[in-house]
């Protein structure tokens, strides 16, 4: 597998099968950008799991947390690893050792280590490196597109609304459904301009 870059097809695959994660390393702290990246996927109906010593027991976002892998007590299809690179092989030991086994580990952006991603394909498991989840799903759904990313997947037929808000089209369900500032932005513009 070449880990310096990824077919839209192989990222679009692991996104549309997976339903539940586990993110090690989450933080509670609403500034950190594994807890936004916690809060978009679990809006987007996956089911999130927080893993973190320090957060075990309790809740984020209304999902209970867990100290370690090894402590979640149903199965688990995609471990995100939130933790700087040293740590991936250990966390990669762990998920191999969960029952049953997750598919698919993912490093989030700056995270690479190249004998944990062996590890873990040598053992079956999909890996994706240095991606970001929540940046991948609204990339290929051309979600982010609202803030004028161009996310090369546009196309000039107009993308259906749900509510107010453009949603993408993983097959995913929106949980919260609620509109963005730039959403109501883009909405205000072109109602402005007698909608188009």
């Amino acid at each position: 597998m070449d880990h310096e870059h990824y077919d839209d097809s192989y990222i679009r695959a692991i996104l549309n099968t997976v339903k539940t994660i586990a993110v090690v390393g989450v933080s509670a702290n609403t500034v950190r950008p594994s807890y936004f990246v916690f809060k978009y996927l679990l809006e987007r109906g996956y089911r999130m799991i927080p893993v973190n010593p320090g957060l075990a027991g309790k809740d984020l976002l209304g999902q209970k947390a867990y100290a370690s892998l090894l402590d979640i007590p149903e199965a688990v299809d995609m471990v995100n690893i939130f933790r700087p690179s040293p740590y991936a092989k250990e966390i990669v030991e762990q998920t191999l050792a969960m029952r049953p086994r997750p598919g698919v580990v993912w490093m989030q952006l700056g995270i690479r280590n190249d004998e944990a991603a062996a590890l873990a394909e040598a053992n079956g498991l999909k890996v994706v490196m240095n991606r970001c989840p929540k940046i991948e799903y609204g990339r290929l759904s051309s979600e982010i597109s609202w803030m004028g990313v161009n996310s090369r997947t546009l196309s000039s037929k107009k993308a259906p609304l749900s509510g107010r808000v453009q949603r993408m089209a993983l097959n995913r369900v929106t949980s919260a459904g609620a509109p963005t500032a730039a959403a109501d932005a883009a909405e205000r513009a072109t109602q402005g301009r007698g909608g188009s």
